[in-house]
């Protein structure tokens, strides 16, 4: 099988609106992500991170440069959209990875409050 370019997605809500709120969700989701799918830095595009528009202390990126040291992948954060109702200390993180995997062999991972998003994706730890 030729490599693809495949997304992998997750989301997942944060305890509270802190720095070390957004970077311990951010890196329990993001180390999840990459665990479930055996994903290397290397094999890498990119990584876009948004929040809802309430986390505003810190980047998620953050966590993928100081405590991953991942220097040489690009990563790009922004907000959400909030219509009425939506899903408040969420961040979301979408992995672009090169790989020979299937799309349905793909796991995304839905933690926290975020796991009512996609209960078919959920990794159910709430």
């Amino acid at each position: 099988m030729a490599t693809k370019v495949r997304g992998v997605k997750g989301a997942t809500t944060t305890e509270g609106t802190s720095v070390e709120d957004v970077l311990t969700a951010t890196e329990e989701l993001l180390r999840a992500l990459v665990d479930e799918n055996g994903i290397e830095q290397d094999d890498i595009a990119a990584i876009q991170f948004t929040t809802s528009p309430d986390l505003v202390a810190e980047y998620p990126a953050v966590v993928a440069r100081e405590r991953l040291g991942w220097n040489d992948v690009p990563l790009m954060c922004g907000h959400e959209m909030a219509p009425p109702g939506a899903l408040t200390r969420c961040i979301r993180i979408l992995i672009l990875w090169n790989t020979e995997k299937a799309q349905d062999e793909i796991r995304h991972a839905y933690m926290n409050g975020a796991a009512k998003l996609r209960p078919d994706l959920s990794t159910d730890n709430t």
